[in-house]
C-alpha cells in the first residue's frame, strides 16, 4: 500500500510544471538521502547567537565560538574560499567558508547548497580587511533543503496577490515586512500592558454565540451538530464583556478576532482583531480620556515618540485631540444644522437636494449619519473625537439626558478613517428592550445588520449594571497607522483570499 501511495505521488509530481532549478534540487535531495546524509533527518541544532548579538557585541565575542543558524541568502564561490550571507529571525551575517578550515568533502557539499536551504555554521567571530563582521566556519551542516526557488528580489516580490497569499516567502525576502509584525506584536503587548496597568482585567469570551451582537454587521453562520442549531461567529465582544461587569467585574477588557460577513478593501477583512473594554462608573468621557492616553502611551513606546506620518500628513498624538459633535461637523461642512431640522421628511429632502442616496426605512438620525460620511468623515485628518451620535444608529448606548435624540457616544476619527468606537453604555433593562425592538423591525425589513434581542442580556440588565463606559478599537487599523500600512492586508499575517480555484 505504501509503495502505491509513493508511486501516486511520484505521478502528481511530474505532472507538475516543475522548473529546472526545482528539479536540480530535488535531484539534490535525492542524492544526499542515497549517501545517507539526509538534511531532514536532522532534529536539533545547537544555537548560541542571533546576527545581532554578534554584530552588537562584537568587541566581547571576538575570536570567540559561536553557533548561528539561518537561511543561506547568498553564496560567493571564490576557489578553496567563499563567502555567504546566513538570515535568521534578527538580520543577516557573512560567513567565512575555506576548504582547509571544514575539509575537502564538507567544502565540496557546501559549494553544492542553494540558496533558501536551512544552515548551521559554528566558528569563531572576525572582521574581514573590509571591516564586516563575520563568522569564521569550522563546520557547516546543511538542516534542511530548500525545494522551492525564492523570487528575485526586485522583480519576483512585486505581486501583491502572490506576497498575500505566499506570507512565508514574503518574510523571507522582504526584511519590512517582518518588521512591520514584530512592530503589530509590541504594539498590543503594550496595549495590554497599558491597560493591566489601570487596573483592567483581561478576559475570553466566546466566539461562537447564538446570537450576535454588540455591533450592526452580518454574522458569519455556522451550525453546531451536536446540539442541531445554528450559531455565529461574533461581531464584536461587547455583551459578554458587559454582562461581566455585572457579575461585579469593574474594568475588563479583551483582545480577540471578530468576524463580519462584509466586503474586503484596504480597510476592511472579514476576519479582524478588536480590542474592547468596559469600565464601570464611567461615562463616555472617561473613555475619551483613556483612549486618548493609550495612544499616546502605546505610539511612544513603540516608536520612540509621539509624532506619526501617514499618507504625507504629520500627525501628533501628543497633541490634545479634538472633540465635536457629529451636527456641528455636519454644519461646518455642510451649512445644514441638523438640530433645526424638524422631522424626517424635512431630512430626506436635504438629502436629496444634496445628492445623497437613502434607504426608505431611513429616519432623521440616519440621514444625519449619512450627510455625516459622505461630506465630513474624510476631512477629519488630526485626531478628532465625533461624539454625539443620533440615538437610531446607537442602539446600545445611553441617551443624552438632555437632549434624548441624541447618545453620548464616539468615534475617533485620524485620516479620515474611524480608530475607536465608545459609548456610556445604556443599562436601562426598559429602554434596550424597546432599542431591540425597533432593531429587530429593521431586520424584518430587510436589514440583516439590524441586531437581535438577546433575552438573556435583557435579563442581565434587569439584574442591575452601574452606570459603565465601554470602548472597541480595531487593532488591524491602529497597527496601519503606526507602521505606515496602506492596507489592511499589510499588517494582518494571513489575510482572507479568494482561493485560486475560485
Amino acid at each position: 500500500m505504501a509503495e502505491q501511495n509513493e508511486n501516486v505521488q511520484e505521478k502528481e509530481l511530474t505532472q507538475q510544471e516543475l522548473s529546472e532549478q526545482i528539479l536540480i534540487r530535488r535531484d539534490k535531495l535525492a542524492q544526499l538521502q542515497a549517501e545517507g546524509k539526509n538534511p531532514f533527518e536532522i532534529v536539533k541544532f545547537d544555537m548560541t547567537h542571533h546576527s545581532d548579538e554578534i554584530k552588537d557585541g562584537f568587541d566581547a565575542l571576538e575570536g570567540k565560538d559561536v553557533a548561528i543558524a539561518g537561511r543561506l541568502m547568498s553564496k560567493r564561490i571564490m576557489g578553496k574560499a567563499s563567502f555567504c550571507n546566513l538570515q535568521d529571525r534578527n538580520g543577516t551575517i557573512q560567513s567565512y567558508v575555506s576548504r582547509n578550515d571544514i575539509g575537502d568533502e564538507d567544502y565540496a557539499a557546501f559549494k553544492k547548497f542553494d540558496i533558501g536551504d536551512i544552515i548551521g555554521i559554528k566558528g569563531f567571530v572576525f572582521r574581514t580587511k573590509t571591516g564586516e563582521t563575520s563568522v569564521h566556519a569550522k563546520e557547516v551542516t546543511l538542516l534542511s533543503k530548500s525545494l522551492q526557488v525564492l523570487p528575485e528580489k526586485f522583480h519576483g516580490l512585486k505581486d501583491q496577490e502572490l506576497r498575500y497569499r505566499q506570507r512565508y516567502m514574503d518574510l523571507i525576502v522582504n526584511p519590512e515586512v517582518r518588521d512591520t509584525f514584530i512592530k503589530r506584536s509590541k504594539i498590543i503587548s503594550e496595549i495590554r500592558r497599558f491597560l493591566d496597568g489601570k487596573g483592567f482585567l483581561e478576559v475570553e469570551t466566546p466566539v461562537l454565540q447564538t446570537i450576535p451582537g454588540g455591533a450592526s454587521a452580518r454574522p458569519f453562520i455556522t451550525h453546531h451538530n451536536t446540539l442541531d442549531i445554528d450559531m455565529y461567529c461574533r461581531i464584536a465582544l461587547e455583551l459578554p464583556l458587559k454582562r461581566l461587569i455585572v457579575g461585579g467585574f469593574e474594568r475588563v477588557y479583551e483582545i480577540g478576532r471578530v468576524f463580519r460577513n462584509e466586503g474586503i478593501s484596504v480597510r476592511h477583512n472579514p476576519e479582524f482583531t478588536l480590542m474592547e473594554l468596559y469600565q464601570a462608573y464611567t461615562d463616555y468621557n472617561g473613555m475619551m480620556d483613556i483612549t486618548e492616553e493609550m495612544f499616546r502611551t502605546v505610539a511612544q513606546n513603540v516608536l520612540g515618540g509621539t509624532k506619526v506620518q501617514y499618507g504625507g500628513h504629520d500627525l501628533d498624538l501628543g497633541q490634545p485631540f479634538a472633540r465635536k459633535t457629529m451636527v456641528s461637523l455636519v454644519k461646518e461642512y455642510t451649512g445644514i444644522d441638523f438640530d433645526a431640522v424638524e422631522n424626517t421628511e424635512e431630512a430626506k429632502a436635504l438629502a436629496k437636494e444634496r445628492h445623497v442616496e437613502f434607504e426608505e426605512r431611513h429616519v432623521k438620525g440616519d440621514i444625519l449619519l449619512l450627510f455625516f460620511e459622505e461630506f465630513v468623515e474624510k476631512n477629519l485628518v488630526q485626531p478628532t473625537f465625533v461624539i454625539d451620535y443620533p440615538v437610531e444608529v446607537s442602539p446600545l448606548t445611553k441617551r443624552k439626558p438632555e437632549n434624548p435624540d441624541y447618545t453620548e457616544r464616539f468615534e475617533l476619527f485620524i485620516i479620515g478613517r474611524e480608530y475607536a468606537n465608545a459609548y456610556s453604555e445604556l443599562n436601562d433593562p426598559i429602554d434596550q428592550r424597546g432599542r431591540f425592538e425597533y432593531q429587530e423591525m429593521l431586520r424584518e425589513a430587510g436589514d440583516d445588520e439590524a441586531n437581535m434581542i438577546d433575552e438573556d442580556f435583557l435579563t442581565a440588565l434587569e439584574y442591575g449594571m452601574p452606570p459603565t463606559g465601554g470602548l472597541g478599537v480595531g487593532i488591524d487599523r491602529f497597527v496601519m497607522l503606526l507602521t505606515e500600512a496602506v492596507s489592511i492586508r499589510d499588517v494582518i499575517l494571513f489575510p482572507t483570499m479568494k482561493p485560486l480555484d475560485k
